[in-house]
């Protein structure tokens, strides 16, 4: 009786284990501020004086206890920030400052440590 009994709980387990881990994801919004960990004016155009720094606020899933890596890119220009993520999900963010001849379309990217993309977002950029 004992082994009628013990048979399912053992393929049970074994589903368990074998069950595939969650794909890991970001969620990307570009704005002008980050206020109690929110975003504060998300668009996808921007017209700002130089100087002004953007934000990419993300939201991080399925990649607890690892390091990701913002990109904000335009063209062959590209800045990196790496960042740790203790828990899933995980909120944070990067900024990127705008000068004058950063105008244009660009791209930002969140990158899983292999390098795998979670997740962008595009908006353009003109300077006052």
């Amino acid at each position: 009786m004992r082994q009628a009994f013990l048979l399912p709980l053992l393929a049970s387990a074994a589903l368990v284990a074998q069950a595939p881990e969650a794909k890991a994801s970001a969620e990307i919004k570009v704005g002008t501020g980050i206020e109690k960990m929110e975003l504060q004016g998300e668009a996808a155009s921007f017209k700002v004086a130089a100087g002004t720094k953007l934000y990419a606020w993300t939201k991080v899933a399925g990649a607890a206890d690892s390091t990701i890596t913002v990109a904000f890119a335009k063209g062959e220009r590209t800045t990196k920030l790496e960042l740790k993520v203790p828990r899933s999900p995980y909120r944070t963010n990067a900024y990127r400052t705008f000068r004058k001849g950063d105008e244009g379309a660009w791209t930002v990217k969140v990158l899983a440590a292999d390098g795998t993309e979670l997740g962008s977002a595009s908006f353009s950029v003109e300077i006052e």
